[in-house]
């Protein structure tokens, strides 16, 4: 072969080019100096090489510099095209066009967030509030989470901070997803997803409603159950839930958000069974059941989609359809009288996740009616800029009354 710098033709008879003898055995060296019989042949030197070779020594080269700053070129490129992905993903750009019921009033009591919301049939709302996530303002990082109760029936409705029974950690309660689940004895359960100490649980409560309280019973931990985000009661401790991130580490997070490596997924959880039921979300966040508790709805909210999944026997999911949306999808809820699904959602996720008081995010409520359609209809209930309600997270509506709530604001409350 034709050495670097070699003229490619011989220098006498049968000497390969440009090569000069020595007297050495006759071999291959490895160090790019071929060999023949009695005689070993090193390249000639011309004067261009000679300002890469000093004392007779090899310094790197100049295709090894090439080959350094060729990688670090499609380093960077890749960084680049990333950093263009995510700010596309997270719509860092987007402006906001209000919609703005006239009948509509922040909820006195609730200032550190409200980030879900469950209302049952009796019209008693229940409101998770004091989350603490990694990446998310917090107006009160001290203080521990709390829930609220709001009863809709009441003309000038109030929310009451909930007492929680005693043995139960309350120091580190930080309430993030929650699901009501009625018993046949109409024994009223409230299931939250908790992060005490940045870890996931989820607690079952009982709720007394005379005594406005609740009672601990139990706290579920599995090793599936990590950075779960949200959480969908079907029976007596079977529910579904979300994972948000796969990894736990904060800077990992970071690290899997930027690459979008989707390896988030939905479980299923009882007694007896736990297991993946869907998987291939680049963040899997809210989750509820359909009216007649055949369809599954999930958000992926780094992807800006709804995903409606068929429930099967075993509690598997298959995938039947993703509803593509140009918003940032937090937690979904159904409209119990109509069955659409009605979302919380971030509209510029830019200004959520570097926070600025004077240019804070913005609230976006969306509607999807007939979801199982080839076409589904997408309406806006609300949209604002952030100067009213910051960072909303969910919407439900009962009775012609809407409730939103926030990460880590406030909420709000509608009379539609």
């Amino acid at each position: 072969m034709a050495l670097p710098g070699a003229a490619g033709r011989g220098v006498a008879g049968d000497t390969p080019a440009a090569l000069r003898p020595s007297s050495a055995p006759a071999r291959w060296d490895g160090g790019g100096r071929a060999a023949t019989k009695g005689r070993i042949w090193e390249p000639a030197r011309p004067a261009s090489w000679r300002a890469l070779l000093g004392h007779g020594h090899w310094v790197p080269g100049t295709m090894g510099k090439l080959v350094v700053l060729t990688l670090l070129g499609v380093g960077l490129a890749l960084i680049g095209e990333r950093f263009v992905a995510l700010r596309e993903r997270i719509n860092a750009f987007r402006d906001l066009k209000p919609v703005e019921p006239p009948n509509c009033h922040l909820i006195e009591g609730i200032e550190n967030g409200s980030e879900d919301i469950d209302i049952l049939p009796s019209g008693l709302a229940f409101i998770s509030s004091g989350l603490k996530y990694p990446g998310m303002p917090s107006f009160a990082p001290d203080e521990p989470g709390q829930i609220f109760m709001m009863d809709l029936n009441e003309q000038n409705s109030r929310v009451q901070a909930l007492t929680i029974s005693d043995g139960f950690d309350k120091a580190s309660f930080n309430p993030h997803g929650i699901s009501t689940f009625i018993d046949k004895d109409h024994t009223v359960y409230l299931y939250v997803v908790n992060h005490p100490h940045m870890k996931s649980t989820v607690e079952i409560f009982k709720f007394e409603e005379q005594q406005r309280s609740l009672v601990h019973l139990k706290t579920i931990e599995h090793e599936l159950l990590q950075s779960v985000n949200d959480i969908v009661v079907l029976g007596p401790e079977q529910f579904y839930a979300t994972r948000d991130h796969y990894f736990t580490s904060h800077f990992l997070t970071l690290l899997e958000t930027f690459i979008d490596l989707q390896w988030t997924y939905v479980l299923f959880y009882s007694p007896k069974e736990v297991k993946v039921v869907a998987e291939g979300f680049s963040s899997a966040n809210g989750i509820t059941v359909s009216l007649d508790k055949k369809y599954i709805y999930v958000a992926d909210v780094m992807a800006k989609n709804i995903h409606v999944m068929k429930i099967h026997d075993n509690w598997d999911l298959t995938q039947l359809k993703v509803i593509q949306l140009d918003t940032l999808v937090d937690n979904l809820t159904i409209d119990p009288d109509t069955g659409d699904i009605l979302a919380g959602c971030h509209p510029n996720a830019m200004k959520l996740l570097i926070y600025n008081p004077k240019d804070p995010p913005g609230s976006e409520v969306l509607r999807i009616q007939d979801v199982l359609s080839e076409k589904p209809r997408i309406s806006t209930e609300y949209a604002n800029s952030g100067s009213v309600l910051q960072g909303s997270s969910v919407a439900f509506v009962h009775n012609r009354r809407l409730l939103i709530g926030t990460v880590f604001h406030k909420a709000l409350y509608c009379v539609l």
